[in-house]
């Protein structure tokens, strides 16, 4: 009797910051929805965002990446939660103990911090992994996308409102509309916490953010509503769109959206992608009345670690 094939050996590292087009590749297998360059996740794994405790890992098999996850600290609130990010592994090395093995490292990487709990994504084929691991399914998040050929028209901003390029802007005055606003976003974790150094690094300084194709807002010299783009080739992804609570209702959001997307196509952009809550009805509208298709849908997943004080 012939004994059973040996399956090759698995190992759990750090990444690298060259491991980055091979962890890119694997996620546009598993995420194609999501925009996340070579560039940007390289200067991720080499000059992670400082304060957040964050870490990479990589499963090889064979000297192949065929798995990744990522932790940190979640900086959008004071509360201790964790991050447990694009957990996933290549379709045809699952149901090997792989994923267990990566979410084990990522939480023994949070131990130190002592968090109340966790949080993580998983995509509807990955709520039972989820499960079994301890993780209660909480909010849906949808995806969707949009051929930038097919834009509506850019209409003439209304009277007293300026729209510019972010590449103009005080990145301070970035920040501050996008802590005022996403305070009362929804989702698992209350936002408008993070601090502007910590924004900066993640947001501000990254590589793939297109400064100059993100769009604001000004009413009477207030910058009061701002668009992100992030940018990996041809492919773009809007990162932030929001309007500061005293300005809403007046279609700002739409409007600097909109304008991003344009600019964002003038510079060669041809599909773009985003992502919100279920909840996010506002922003759905506004997707909607844009053209966006949706193309998927994942689950934010909570595990609760220990008793909040």
């Amino acid at each position: 009797m012939s004994s059973p094939a040996r399956l090759p050996s698995v190992l759990v590292r750090a990444a690298h910051p060259n491991d980055a087009p091979a962890v890119v590749a694997l996620r546009t297998l598993v995420f194609p929805f999501l925009v996340r360059g070579v560039a940007s996740t390289r200067q991720l794994i080499e000059t992670p965002p400082a304060g957040q405790h964050w870490a990479g890992f990589v499963a090889e098999v064979d000297g192949n990446i065929v798995g990744w996850v990522s932790v940190s600290r979640n900086n959008q609130t004071t509360e201790a939660v964790g991050e447990v990010s694009l957990l996933h592994v290549h379709p045809d090395c699952r149901h090997r103990g792989i994923g267990a093995a990566l979410l084990a490292r990522a939480l023994a990487q949070l131990a130190p911090l002592a968090p109340a709990w966790v949080r993580g994504r998983a995509l509807p084929e990955a709520l039972p992994f989820a499960r079994r691991h301890g993780f209660a399914p909480s909010r849906e998040e949808r995806f969707s996308a949009l051929e930038l050929h097919v834009l509506p028209p850019l209409a003439e901003a209304p009277e007293g409102v300026r729209l510019l390029s972010l590449a103009e802007v005080d990145p301070r005055r970035v920040h501050r509309v996008e802590l005022l606003a996403s305070a009362d976003e929804p989702g698992d974790v209350t936002g408008g916490a993070i601090g502007y150094e910590e924004w900066r690094a993640d947001t501000w300084d990254n590589v793939g953010l297109d400064r100059a194709a993100s769009t604001g807002a000004e009413v009477d010299g207030e910058l009061v509503a701002i668009s992100l783009v992030k940018r990996d080739g041809t492919r773009m992804w809007s990162d932030y769109t929001a309007t500061v609570p005293a300005f809403r209702g007046r279609g700002l959001a739409g409007l600097v959206k909109l304008a991003a997307l344009h600019r964002a196509a003038a510079r060669g952009v041809t599909v773009a992608y985003t992502g919100n809550d279920a909840a996010n009805a506002p922003m759905l509208a506004i997707n909607n009345r844009l053209g966006y298709r949706q193309v998927a849908s994942q689950w934010s997943c909570v595990r609760t670690l220990r008793q909040a004080n």
